[in-house]
């Protein structure tokens, strides 16, 4: 059991190896952490205060909650602007291990932060993902009943990838608190605690020209009007790559990262 975990337990907050193996934030690295504040203060209606990882990051809330982390990307990254989910695990040394073992890629990290440690990895396939061990910020907790967000592998083949993040996560382990995977509708279904975490959905394509359709990792937030926010993003120099009216769209912002607006009347 490492020092972090211990200290955190002991500090009487949730950690990363309560909930392993499933996901536990979504975050996204802008190249202007103020513009992105701007545009999605606007869009989405949240507001912004300080994170304890450093000046360059901020914690997105939405009515007291905390929705999303966003971050000014280090000029040293080359890293695309994206969305990225993050997945609780026990031991960040020990998963990124098992990645690389696995022919993924660990990108950045394991890296030192106040609350924990944290790594950004990509799968077999390309699609990029986020580690972390550690506290989880504090609101969510009870992530998997409030679903602030929620996320959709879209791969090559959702079985392979299944059994990929399977062997990194522990999911379907046979441990107490593991995650659930079951097959639904064509899709594998990540389950934690009974709530619906994550969907797993075949058919991307690797070299594909367009970005959208390439394997990787969609973060969807659930709002109430999802028509008023497409203008909203339109207004602000956004980008609708679709839109269903009245039930979803999926945006890019002006710095090009892509997230998905569902209604929350139709669930995920």
């Amino acid at each position: 059991m490492n020092t972090e975990s211990t200290a955190t337990r002991a500090e009487g907050k949730t950690s990363s190896g309560s909930v392993f193996g499933a996901p536990c934030w979504v975050s996204l690295m802008a190249r202007d952490l103020r513009a992105a504040q701007d545009f999605y203060g606007t869009v989405m209606g949240w507001t912004f205060r300080p994170a304890r990882l450093g000046e360059e990051f901020s914690v997105a809330v939405d009515d007291g909650r905390p929705v999303a982390g966003i971050g000014a990307l280090a000029p040293a990254l080359q890293v695309a602007v994206a969305w990225t989910p993050y997945f609780a695990v026990q031991d960040a040394d020990q998963t990124a291990a098992r990645i690389r073992e696995r022919s993924g890629t660990v990108a950045v990290g394991p890296v030192a932060f106040v609350m924990g440690r944290g790594a950004l990895a990509a799968d077999r396939d390309g699609a990029v993902f986020g580690i972390w061990e550690g506290q989880l910020l504090t609101g969510w907790e009870n992530w998997r009943a409030a679903a602030p967000a929620w996320v959709r592998l879209q791969t090559r083949d959702a079985f392979e990838a299944a059994i990929f993040y399977g062997e990194i996560l522990d999911w379907a382990c046979g441990r107490p608190g593991c995650c659930d995977v079951e097959y639904e509708e064509e899709e594998v279904v990540l389950r934690s605690a009974g709530h619906v975490v994550a969907r797993l959905s075949s058919g991307a394509l690797e070299a594909a020209p367009d970005p959208t359709i390439r394997p990787r990792w969609e973060v969807h937030f659930p709002v109430t009007d999802v028509d008023g926010r497409v203008s909203a993003a339109l207004r602000l120099g956004g980008t609708v790559i679709s839109h269903d009216p009245g039930s979803s769209a999926t945006l890019r912002d002006p710095d090009g990262g892509l997230f998905t607006l569902n209604s929350r009347t139709t669930g995920h």
